[in-house]
Parts: C-alpha cells; sequence; structure tokens
C-alpha cells in the first residue's frame, strides 16, 4: 500500500471502488472499509482503494449516510481558492454561453454536476445567493467567498444555508450576507421579456425558481386567448408569463400571503392588466374539489406542486398525492384545453410520472394526449457521472 499515513484517509471496501472509477462523487458509509487519523466534519481526506490505489480528495461526513464527496479525481489538485475559481470560472463561462443578456437570473453552480457537491449558487442579477448543504461545502465557505469575490467583485453575496438536509450533515441552519451587504433582500432580474421581482431573505430555496425558466416560455407561447388556473403559484411568474402571452384571465393559488402578494407587485412590474389576475389564499387541493363541485372549467391548468417525495419510503405516498391532484385537475380542463403538470421529486422517474399522469386520467375518466416534455433549464446541467441531477419532470397534456 501506498497509503500517506500523516493525512487524514479513507480505505474502501474491496470492490466498492467502482462508482468512484466512473466519476460518481459520493461515497456511503458502507462503501468505507476504514478511517484513518479520524478527520473532523468537512475535512479533506484522501481516498484509497482496498490495495491502497490512490482513488481520490473528498470531504468527509461523519454523520451522514453520504460518508465522503469527491471534491477532484486528480491527485495533484488542492483544495484551495485556486480550485474553488477555476471551478466557478467553468461554470459561468458555460452559463454566459446559454444566456444573454436578457436574462440575468442564473443558477451558477449545480452542486455535484457542476463539480462542487453540496455547493448551490444562483445569480440575481447582481446578487450572488449560496446554499451549502454538506459538510464539505460548509468547511470550505472561507475558500469558496474568496473566489466568489475574485470572479464577482461588485456583487453583494447572501447565504441561505437553512434548509432541513443540512441536519443529516449535522450542520445548522446558516443565513446572512457575506459580502456587500443590502438593506433587504430584494431584487429585480430579467426572463424573457418578464421583469420578476425575487426575496432572496424571504423566498422559498434561495428566493426563486430558475429551473422553471423554459416551463414558463411554454406557457407564455400556449396561453392566448386561456382562462388559467395557476396552482401552487408561489409569486405568481407563470401567471405573468400567461397573461404576457395573451390569457384572459388567470388565477394564482396559494397557501402563502406574502407570496400572493408579490404575484400581484409582480403583475403591476410588468404593466399587465390586474383585472384579469385573481389571488386565491387556499389549500390547493381543496380548492381543485371546490371548483370541481361549482362546475369551473380552464382552458390551462398549471400543477407545480412541492416536493412530493424526500425519501424512497416515501415515493410510493407520493404517487398517491400526484395521481389525485392530476385526477382532480383534469376534471377541471375544459375538453381541448392543456395540462401543465411537474414533479420536481428526484426519486420520481420519468416514466413512474408519466404512468402517473396517465392512471389519473384513466380515474378521471378523460382521454390525455402527452404532447411536449419539459425539465430543468439548461442552467440546471445534469453530469453523465451524476444522473441524480436530473429533478425537474414537466409534461404538457391535452385533455378530451
Amino acid at each position: 500500500m501506498n497509503i500517506d499515513t500523516k493525512s487524514p484517509a479513507i480505505i474502501l471496501q474491496d470492490g466498492r471502488d467502482k462508482a468512484l472509477n466512473r466519476r460518481h462523487p459520493w461515497l456511503f458509509s458502507n462503501a468505507i472499509k476504514q478511517v484513518i487519523n479520524t478527520p473532523n466534519r468537512g475535512d479533506t481526506v484522501e481516498v484509497y482503494s482496498s490495495s491502497g490505489q490512490w482513488l481520490a480528495r473528498a470531504a468527509y461526513s461523519p454523520s451522514s449516510q453520504i460518508r465522503a464527496r469527491i471534491w477532484t479525481f486528480q491527485q495533484d489538485e488542492a483544495i484551495d481558492v485556486a480550485f474553488f475559481s477555476r471551478r466557478l470560472s467553468r461554470a459561468w463561462a458555460l452559463r454566459q454561453s446559454l444566456f444573454d443578456q436578457s436574462t440575468d437570473g442564473i443558477r451558477l453552480i449545480a452542486a455535484e454536476s457542476d463539480g462542487l457537491p453540496g455547493i448551490t449558487i444562483d445569480k440575481y442579477a447582481d446578487v450572488l445567493v449560496l446554499q451549502l448543504v454538506s459538510a464539505g461545502a460548509d468547511a470550505q465557505r472561507k475558500n469558496l467567498l474568496a473566489a466568489l469575490i475574485q470572479l464577482f467583485p461588485s456583487h453583494s453575496i447572501y447565504e441561505r444555508s437553512d434548509v432541513d438536509v443540512r441536519k443529516k450533515e449535522g450542520l445548522k441552519p446558516v443565513t446572512g450576507w457575506l459580502a456587500a451587504e443590502r438593506e433587504h433582500g430584494e431584487v429585480l432580474i430579467k426572463e424573457h421579456g418578464m421583469t420578476l421581482l425575487v426575496d432572496v431573505i424571504q423566498g422559498h430555496k434561495t428566493g426563486f425558481y430558475l429551473d422553471q425558466r423554459a416551463s414558463r416560455a411554454a406557457v407564455k407561447r400556449l396561453a392566448s386567448g386561456a382562462r388559467v388556473l395557476n396552482c401552487f403559484s408561489y409569486t405568481g411568474t407563470f401567471a405573468v408569463a400567461a397573461l404576457q402571452g395573451g390569457a384572459s384571465e388567470v388565477i394564482n393559488a396559494d397557501m402563502s400571503e406574502l407570496a400572493l402578494s408579490t404575484a400581484s407587485r409582480n403583475a403591476e412590474l410588468n404593466q399587465l392588466d390586474l383585472s384579469k389576475l385573481t389571488n386565491v389564499k387556499a389549500d390547493v387541493f381543496k380548492l381543485l374539489r371546490q371548483y370541481h363541485e361549482q362546475g369551473e372549467l380552464f382552458d390551462i391548468i398549471i400543477l407545480d406542486p412541492p416536493k412530493f417525495a424526500e425519501s424512497k419510503s416515501q415515493l410510493m405516498g407520493a404517487c398517491r398525492g400526484y395521481k389525485d391532484i392530476n385526477r382532480l385537475a383534469m376534471q377541471l380542463v375544459k375538453p381541448g384545453g392543456l395540462l401543465f403538470t411537474f414533479s420536481c421529486s428526484g426519486l420520481m422517474e420519468d416514466s413512474l410520472f408519466q404512468k402517473v399522469v396517465a392512471d389519473a386520467a384513466l380515474d378521471a375518466n378523460r382521454d390525455c394526449l402527452f404532447i411536449e416534455k419539459l425539465q430543468q433549464d439548461s442552467d440546471h446541467p445534469v453530469a453523465s457521472f451524476f444522473p441524480e441531477g436530473y429533478y425537474l419532470k414537466g409534461l404538457v397534456c391535452k385533455i378530451w
């Protein structure tokens, strides 16, 4: 064995190096035979095969089932400011090639897919929002921040590391300004001819759902003359897209008063006819049943619910939830109308989601034609070695 006994290291069980040889960035606890020099949470460790071959350099997480996340497969690559500068610069160059200046709300770093496991960074105009969900990412905050400031010296930087998944890594929530502090978290972004308000402090996730950019464009393209029901509307960006596309009426439905208030502000920012927009604070499942009893019908219904499955054990329950809500929605679509339906549950595979929607159509006694598939936009890339990076699935359904 050629193991450096001075540095923290992991030795794998025999035969457990196959995933790493395919460049998958996760090491699970049951793949590890021995831990040398007891690394602390987030420490960088060397990873060796059972025969002592150096494989990778990773971040150690003693509390998580994902015991280590790979930073690099290059033995001469240190995990320092220069490392983060290289990964950030590569990711930014890709985004610049994908989007012009008419769109300035962009996912800069999509975690593992951009070679930075546990790190998400969204760029809203001149505000960067950082979310660190792994022990290694948390431990490298200073290096990452230094690299970000080098690349974007005039930007404000806010941290939104307040998601529940940090608990699995033994981490507490962290939020706050890291650079160029501002009095509030509101920022305006541009997207396909829309001006949209993002609140990086109070908003969901990092403040906004950039992954639905292409879906909003699809709604805009198909909404002419339509009466639209926008379920789980959040800040009403699908509504703005529909109204810009010529919708005759849009109803936003959401449980959050703050989100619905922002939805009105988004309509105002785009100088839309507010008489065509109604905001309804309601539980969507109950509202759909109520509308069915009242005989309401819509030309387009948009279903963009929160994640229904956080783990494999929740997947069957999620299928029942998706089936129920799609059945309810289909009953409210006029014959010949459209249903835009989405799942952001990464565990819900394409084929399974399509089957669930097909089963919902049978239960609703409606014919359903899948006319278009939608997914996360191109600033949320999926690395060939990390299929888990693909999570957002959408179907545009013609309902008869």
